[in-house]
């Protein structure tokens, strides 16, 4: 059975705001780069892209950072919420691709596992190359001062590699692990609403 568009257009919402209340309980995580904070902001999501389809997960990862903007506003010059958005979508997508073929627990958790392994990889691609120069134009650093932020916090961070080895992937790794953990425990309790409600 299909949803209605004013049903979806509620759904969206209440799963956005959910995404943006989650994203406001985020927290540092010890010797990782401080301009990255550990929340659980995706689950929301996922979710929604389970239960809609991926151009409902991306309205929702969308209306998060848009809330985040116009509630909380952007210390980073809106260069985070663009790579939490770039993210969001990079996980999305491949998660749907592997679960729409064959719409069970299993099938959401292997679309989660490559969806974490693609957004990481994305994440460390989109940082070396746009986020990381457009973020020290926006605040007048160099790279090399932007990696000393993070030597300060882990001394084996001292290049622009290592930032992106042991401290991008690691922490992208562990944000989209978790967030598969958690949904890949809970999605049978969230059957009835992943089931026949899933849009193709």
């Amino acid at each position: 059975m299909k949803k209605r568009p004013a049903q979806k257009v509620v759904l969206i919402a209440i799963l956005g705001a959910m995404a943006y209340l989650l994203m406001l309980l985020d927290f540092p995580i010890p010797f990782m780069p401080p301009f990255l904070s550990f929340d659980l902001a995706q689950i929301p999501e996922v979710i929604g892209t389970l239960i809609m389809g991926p151009i409902a997960g991306i309205l929702i990862a969308l209306l998060k950072e848009l809330l985040k903007v116009a509630l909380t506003g952007s210390g980073t010059m809106f260069t985070g919420e663009l790579i939490n958005f770039i993210v969001s979508v990079s996980f999305i997508l491949p998660t749907w691709m592997i679960y729409r073929k064959n719409k069970n627990t299993k099938s959401a958790v292997y679309g989660m596992l490559l969806g974490s392994m693609v957004a990481t990889v994305i994440a460390c691609l989109s940082n070396i190359y746009f986020i990381l120069p457009l973020y020290g134009q926006a605040f007048n650093l160099p790279i090399s001062q932007i990696v000393a932020m993070s030597q300060a916090v882990n001394p084996y961070i001292n290049s622009l590699p290592r930032l992106v080895l042991i401290g991008i992937a690691p922490f992208n790794l562990l944000r989209n692990g978790v967030t598969t953990l958690v949904l890949g425990l809970s999605l049978n309790r969230l059957k009835s609403a992943l089931g026949k409600s899933v849009q193709v």
